[in-house]
């Protein structure tokens, strides 16, 4: 097996923990709410504290990744995070919770944008987005098995202990990657053997890092990249809806037990694993078919979140548990043959150089979704009683993203790879 797949299978492993970390919160909170007396507006700020911290390093941590490089900051972001993810056990109450919760979100923060630089200094463009696939497909897995997981731990050791252990989990992670990993081909001693490294594990970059020709700005002013931003907010909207609320949705509206919801909850994930790993391979297989790069992301994001839009509305008036989880299982698997393509979009379009800047910027933007969408919930079911109209939002704002692609993501006329070609292709998607 190639070295650069072992890494693609450590960033696997660690949108998995984020993901197991960051999907305990929203399992445990009916324990954790009757405990501190939370009501739906406050468990609601609870849950969108997390993104604060979170969106504004999304861009912090994707600067970071260009200057220092994204093997370090990965280092210091998850153990960062995983420190906090077990300090979640110690919380007295609202405000400690809310701390808490900020700081965990900054380390989870530059993970995407990590995962998109390393991919690109260890993949040929023709393999990048199934590679981001294969590495993000851990996240739907961990939330998969956060809810029996965490959910039984919760039963039987009460809601603090599976954070303690998670906790642990994360900082055994960072001593692996710092071990065996490298931001490229070139400096890892894993593979360089007698000094000649592998002609098949050589970096398709150029072993320098290239200085950009494109100002950052230029980047972030871009219809391209803005369009582009506002469709991940569509995803990340219905995600951060679902990852925060579903459980409490299936316990306080269907009346579900802990277990039974633990169980339940389950369904939407693995399929949602699937949809990230199929994603990436169909876009870059659509690519490889027609020779055009952003015309085989459009396809992938504008039909996966029009479908996503639709099922996510209808499930908010199921007259049933079973179609509402499978109303919402489907929404999970269309919108996640999207998440690997928003960055493959950056990929195509952004020179290495930049690529931490942009990509931070359009996660940050995305991840707004994550403060937003937990508040309103929360005083939407608080003002109606019912879930109805947050599924409804949900839908809308995803039906918004698909149509913003459609419109104003243009592909360049040329499709290249190497630094110099991907700047000229830059300069006519920023004319455009």
């Amino acid at each position: 097996m190639k070295f650069r797949w072992f890494i693609v299978f450590m960033l696997f492993l660690a949108c998995m923990i984020s993901y197991l970390d960051r999907a305990a919160l929203s399992v445990a909170a009916p324990l954790i709410a009757k405990e501190f007396n939370l009501d739906p507006a406050h468990l609601g700020i609870v849950f969108s504290a997390f993104f604060v911290g979170y969106a504004l390093f999304c861009f912090i941590g994707g600067w970071a990744a260009d200057r220092f490089g994204a093997r370090r900051v990965l280092i210091v972001a998850i153990g960062l995070w995983s420190i906090f993810c077990s300090l979640t056990a110690v919380a007295s109450g609202l405000l400690s919770l809310l701390v808490i919760r900020v700081v965990f979100g900054a380390g989870e923060g530059p993970l995407a944008t990590c995962i998109n630089k390393i991919i690109s200094g260890w993949f040929d463009r023709k393999e990048q987005t199934t590679a981001v696939g294969f590495a993000n497909s851990g996240l739907q897995l961990g939330a998969a098995l956060a809810g029996p997981v965490i959910g039984l731990m919760a039963v039987h050791w009460g809601w603090r202990i599976p954070f303690v252990i998670i906790g642990v989990v994360g900082l055994l992670w960072v001593l692996m990657w710092t071990i065996f990993s490298s931001d490229r081909p070139e400096g890892n001693r894993w593979i360089r053997g007698a000094g000649k490294l592998p002609a098949s594990e050589k970096s398709p970059c150029d072993t320098a890092e290239v200085l950009p020709n494109m100002p950052l700005m230029a980047y972030l002013k871009s219809p391209t990249i803005l369009a582009t931003s506002l469709a991940y907010f569509g995803y990340a909207y219905i995600l951060y809806f679902f990852l925060s609320w579903f459980p409490s949705y299936l316990m306080m509206e269907r009346h579900l037990s802990l277990s039974s919801m633990s169980i339940v909850n389950v369904i939407p994930w693995v399929l949602g694993f699937i949809g990230i790993a199929l994603g990436g391979f169909i876009s870059d297989l659509i690519f490889r078919w027609t020779g055009n790069a952003l015309k085989s992301r459009k396809i992938v994001i504008v039909g996966g979140l029009l479908i996503a839009a639709a099922c996510v509305a209808l499930a908010g008036t199921a007259d049933s548990v079973g179609a509402a989880v499978a109303l919402m299982a489907t929404t999970v698997f269309f919108m996640n043959l999207t998440l690997s393509v928003y960055w493959a979009i950056i990929l195509d379009t952004v020179e290495p150089g930049r690529m931490g800047g942009v990509g931070g910027f359009m996660h940050l933007l995305a991840n707004t979704a994550g403060i937003l969408a937990p508040i309103l919930t929360g005083f939407l079911v608080q003002w109606t009683k019912v879930f109805t109209s947050a599924f409804v939002l949900s839908g809308g704002v995803a039906l918004a993203g698909a149509l913003a692609v459609a419109f104003f993501v243009r592909a360049p006329r040329a499709s290249t790879e190497s630094s110099d070609e991907k700047s000229v292709m830059a300069k006519e998607l920023l004319q455009n």
